[in-house]
């Protein structure tokens, strides 16, 4: 199996946690500052060496083809009103990689948009992350996944350390460090709680699968909800082959939250060189007052 070019964006979920602002706009085109948080999921596919992001919508999801591809009208107001320099990031968006959508069909579940992607990934390794997964490091989160798949071979998921209270958001991963920072997974322990947790450490989005996940996706029956679980396809593919999980250097932020997006915001705010000091500033008179 080759380099890993392709990476599946999973995109057509409802945003049910963020209506009403998600009634009419997809929760990926949410901004953090003045970039959609798909986006940042986007540069950092391609800064790992992406060349090709499918992304697999619903029909309420058209923005985001729209964002990725090239609006000639505005570019041209922009050329006239001589701002070069937004001109210029807003056409190195559609530049960045070969875009394919797909639209969503099966059941219900975050299983299934990886399972629309079979005939364009074909028989490659490939990546998946979710649209509201950031993480904030100096290695690409998905750089990290890759240099771990090319000496094992198999596929890895995204491990991060988490406190006693977080252990009741996440999967937690109960699995054997066969290096530092490299652990192979023998189970994945659905939000038990500090207590009977196995280890404070989780299974957040991202993930490098191989083309065999396809066929142990199709003979995955469904599970919680009557939805297809990509969680539940792994572990199915588990039985013919090791997966191992990465512990990522870096901060995960959850933009699929309320929280953890003004989190974010906040956090890339006061890092932006325009708005920061401002921010910053603004933050600072406000402590006060908590």
């Amino acid at each position: 199996m080759g380099q890993i070019t392709k990476i599946v964006i999973p995109s057509a979920g409802f945003g049910t946690r963020f209506l009403p602002a998600t009634k009419a706009q997809p929760k990926e085109m949410l901004p953090i500052v003045d970039k959609p948080a798909i986006q940042y999921i986007v540069e950092e596919a391609v800064a790992s060496g992406i060349k090709t992001v499918i992304f697999v919508i619903s029909q309420n999801k058209t923005s985001i083809e729209d964002h990725f591809d090239r609006n000639l009208e505005l570019e041209r107001h922009l050329e006239k009103s001589g701002k070069l320099e937004v001109l210029s990031k807003l056409r190195k968006i559609s530049e960045m990689a070969d875009f394919i959508f797909i639209r969503q069909k099966g059941p219900y579940g975050n299983g299934t948009p990886v399972l629309n992607a079979k005939s364009v990934i074909g028989d490659e390794p490939f990546a998946v992350v979710w649209g509201d997964d950031l993480v904030e490091s100096k290695k690409p989160r998905l750089k990290q996944l890759m240099e771990v798949y090319e000496e094992y071979k198999n596929p890895v998921l995204t491990a991060y350390l988490v406190s006693d209270e977080e252990t009741k958001k996440y999967g937690i991963i109960d699995g054997e460090e066969v290096k530092p920072g490299v652990l192979r997974v023998k189970n994945i322990v659905e939000k038990p709680g500090p207590e009977k947790a196995p280890s404070r450490i989780a299974s957040i989005g991202g993930y490098i699968l191989t083309p065999d996940i396809f066929e142990a996706l199709e003979e995955t029956p469904l599970g919680k909800d009557n939805e297809l679980w990509l969680v539940d396809g792994i572990f199915n593919l588990a039985k013919k082959r090791p997966i191992y999980a990465c512990l990522i250097e870096g901060e995960h932020h959850d933009v699929g939250s309320k929280a953890g997006w003004i989190k974010a915001n906040i956090k890339y705010a006061l890092k932006d060189k325009e708005v920061g000091p401002e921010i910053k500033s603004y933050l600072k008179s406000i402590v006060k007052d908590l």
